[in-house]
């Protein structure tokens, strides 16, 4: 179905659904987008092939008389309480795909020709109740504050520059990216795209990007490489799943990203903790506890151990 086709069915959906009466046929080619500049044969065979089409997607258009005293003047309209789904339960997958509609809606709000369609009726002196709409809004969001200002720079192709901190990191580093999408993956957000200060396709997480996401230049200034999988590249960009467990001491009130990933932390001693902190890469793990200066020291294993010594020398300036 092409797109043209598919607003005007929905635009089609929400002329009959937000309207307190029945439609006329007339009207309803006044104010729905796709309709106006049709010859009438056009109109007629346009108009019945979208009924049937929404009847057969199970959506019920009824016909009924304008007014009960001159039945000749029928009009259509789709009853609320008829058209309202039950409460729907969702797998996680399904819910991804549902919130990034529902994000898209509610940061668009309308479609520009939706909007006008329902201020059609408004201005022909039909009654409209826009509430109605909720019955075919997704109700599904994402809480990250990121998440609008980069789907319109996905939407628009436009490149954005933001603060980002990376797992582990105790400063934010600043990002240039040409957004390419964004994606759900493990109950998290990301958005993935080129960036360009690594010169590499990259995947940043929305809840680790902090402040203003600011765009760079105009819209259109970069195009998606054809063929990409977004979600292809997020299992690849994504970090292993942890195969190993490194005990680390941390002083009490410190090494917070260090707690939060802890499978378990056990009281040690004179204000310290004993943390099992799991992990796939000594290395990346290394960097983050070395990062966290003396009120970390590694317990085991020994190359996490050596990764930390390794570091720390290089920063005192002692040969390994």
């Amino acid at each position: 179905m092409s797109a043209r086709k598919s607003e005007r069915l929905l635009n089609l959906v929400i002329c009959l659904l937000v309207a307190r009466t029945y439609v006329t046929k007339e009207r309803i080619r006044e104010v729905v987008e796709g309709y106006a500049g049709q010859t009438d044969d056009a109109f007629e065979k346009m108009f019945e092939r979208d009924k049937d089409e929404l009847r057969d997607l199970g959506i019920p258009i009824e016909m009924g008389t304008i007014d009960k005293f001159f039945s000749d003047e029928v009009g259509y309209r789709i009853r609320r309480d008829v058209f309202e789904l039950p409460e729907v339960h969702l797998e996680p997958d399904e819910a991804a795909v549902l919130g990034v509609a529902a994000r898209v809606w509610q940061h668009a709000s309308l479609a520009e020709a939706t909007t006008s369609a329902v201020l059609k009726l408004k201005a022909a002196g039909i009654q409209t109740d826009q509430s109605a709409l909720s019955a075919i809004e997704p109700h599904v969001g994402a809480s990250e504050p990121a998440f609008d200002p980069l789907w319109s720079a996905v939407v628009s192709r436009t490149v954005v520059r933001f603060e980002h901190r990376r797992s582990g990191a105790a400063e934010s580093t600043m990002r240039t990216l040409e957004p390419w999408g964004i994606v759900s993956w493990h109950g998290r957000w990301y958005v993935v795209g080129r960036d360009r200060d690594r010169q590499a396709t990259r995947m940043f997480r929305l809840s680790r990007i902090g402040g203003n996401v600011k765009t760079v230049g105009r819209a259109g200034a970069f195009t998606v490489p054809e063929g990409t999988d977004i979600r292809s590249l997020v299992s690849e960009l994504a970090p292993p799943r942890p195969t190993s467990e490194a005990k680390v001491r941390a002083r009490a009130g410190c090494c917070v990203s260090l707690r939060r990933r802890a499978n378990a932390i056990e009281p040690y001693e004179d204000g310290w903790d004993l943390l099992h902190v799991p992990y796939a890469d000594s290395e990346v793990l290394a960097e983050e506890i070395a990062s966290c200066g003396p009120d970390a020291v590694v317990e085991g294993p020994g190359d996490v151990l050596d990764g930390v010594l390794r570091r720390l020398r290089s920063v005192a300036g002692v040969p390994g």
